[in-house]
């Protein structure tokens, strides 16, 4: 048992390794830092091969079936029940800035979770989903399929900041 828990602490702490990491490189190249951001990105990428590995040995990783069902649920809890509890704490000791980022996540979950029930009933039928872009707003992470809207409907956010996934 206690090497599952340490499969599940190290895969955890090199998944936050991994987006410590490329918020270190953003930073690094706003500065100027071309070299310093790119060994940044490099160690990130071989954060997420660990993190990877260890999800794989820990059995995580199934089916998309499974994994959207997975999805599905971690969203659902993160938009109903965590991030209302984070959202009000923030609140009570007046973390404006907190409380946003919380906020932010919240909503952008609740479409995480209704996007990943649109992907599940698609497989269920026997398909994948349409094909259409995807984009990210750059600021609360709203997440929207086909069109960029003008601004985003969550944090204001101008649309033509959003980028596509590819």
């Amino acid at each position: 048992m206690a090497t599952q828990e340490n499969l599940q602490e190290a895969f955890a702490g090199e998944s936050q390794a991994n987006r410590k990491y490329l918020a270190f490189a953003k930073k690094a190249e706003e500065e100027g830092y071309t070299q310093i951001a790119k060994l940044f990105r490099a160690a990130a990428e071989a954060e997420t091969i660990h993190a990877h590995a260890h999800l794989r040995v820990m059995g995580g990783i199934k089916s998309t079936a499974e994994n959207l069902q997975t999805a599905i649920a971690g969203e659902g809890e993160e938009f109903k029940k965590m991030y209302p509890m984070f959202v009000a704490e923030a609140q009570n000791e007046g973390n404006k800035q907190a409380e946003n980022s919380f906020q932010n996540a919240l909503e952008v979950e609740e479409i995480h979770h209704g996007l990943y029930s649109k992907a599940a009933e698609a497989l269920q039928s026997g398909s994948d989903l349409a094909a259409t872009s995807i984009y990210v707003c750059p600021v609360c992470g709203n997440t929207v399929e086909g069109d960029v809207p003008q601004k985003c409907p969550i944090c204001g956010v101008p649309g033509a900041k959003f980028f596509e996934i590819t």
